[in-house]
């Protein structure tokens, strides 16, 4: 399993971009997909994540701001990311958890228990 993120760049404070997680399987579609970043000098923490049905959930911090979602019929997964903040900046990265839930609406916010990364992008925000 691959995944390609996308999306990053240089912007300022109040602008917004668009992340995307490509996958190279179409077996993503069945599971959570999570956003990470990680900003230097700090461990990776969690975003946010859609899972297999399309149930986001958010860090507090972005709950307002970042939309997460999904298009399984095109395998890729996106974080919308508006009125960004100098605080966010961190290299992003997508994950897919493959473990599997009975319910379609669980998910992890531990980086540990994600089993697929993407190779991550740069997300940088200027006041």
């Amino acid at each position: 399993v691959q995944l390609q993120a996308s999306g990053g760049g240089l912007v300022q404070a109040g602008d917004s971009l668009r992340l995307s997680c490509a996958a190279s399987i179409r077996a993503v579609t069945n599971h959570t997909v999570g956003w990470f970043r990680q900003a230097p000098g700090k461990e990776r923490e969690f975003v946010a994540a859609v899972t297999r049905n399309g149930y986001p959930y958010y860090e507090d911090s972005v709950k307002d701001r970042f939309t997460v979602s999904r298009d399984n019929a095109k395998n890729t997964a996106y974080l919308q990311m508006n009125n960004l903040k100098p605080g966010d900046t961190a290299v992003y990265y997508c994950a897919a958890d493959f473990t599997y839930y009975s319910s379609p609406t669980t998910f992890t916010r531990s980086y540990k228990d994600y089993h697929y990364w993407g190779q991550g992008t740069q997300v940088t925000v200027s006041s």
